[in-house]
């Protein structure tokens, strides 16, 4: 709770999040005045994902973090866990604008945390109607993407700009996290 509770002190700060969570969460986005400027997202694919990765804009002087753990109190408060920042320029810029710029444009398997606790998927409404997923060219799913990354038939240059903010902000944190 002690994570949930920062998390949502630096939102009220004015501090954009964007989580990137596969399992349960427990933070609730989007409530006025609390969670405002926080956003979850979870992707589930055909593979188990386990990336932990910990961006922060910091001004101008963007930080990457890679660690171990997912934010479970097991994790956190009964197990050695490592946490540490990429330095290699190469490194940070591939983990940024590959996997993370990837997920973050994820619109077939992506769902979004709602303030009451549901997920939907980007093409449905907070009603729950659902309107057209994306198909053909405007369908873009991250996992197949960095599958074709791998293979060599597929470039970053084809990774579409993620859901943009509802304003643009100076200030922001992203996080790739199993479980919050």
């Amino acid at each position: 709770m002690n994570i949930i509770r920062a998390l949502y002190a630096a939102s009220q700060a004015g501090v954009d999040i964007e989580l990137l969570v596969r399992g349960m969460c427990a933070l609730r986005p989007g409530v006025r005045g609390l969670s405002d400027r926080i956003r979850v997202r979870s992707t589930v694919g055909r593979f188990l994902e386990h990336s932990r990765i910990f961006y922060f804009e910091n001004g101008d002087e963007p930080e990457v973090y890679v660690g171990s753990a997912d934010w479970m109190h097991r994790n956190l408060h009964e197990r050695v866990e490592v946490l540490f920042p990429l330095k290699n320029p190469l490194l940070r810029d591939r983990v940024v604008h590959e996997i993370l710029a990837a997920y973050l444009a994820d619109n077939v398997k992506t769902r979004f945390l709602q303030k009451d606790g549901r997920y939907l998927r980007p093409w449905q409404s907070l009603r729950g109607r659902s309107k057209r997923p994306p198909r053909g060219a405007a369908a873009f799913n991250a996992q197949d993407f960095l599958i074709g990354l791998v293979e060599g038939t597929r470039t970053i240059e084809e990774i579409p700009s993620a859901v943009p903010r509802r304003a643009s902000r100076s200030s922001g944190a992203r996080s790739s996290s199993d479980e919050l």
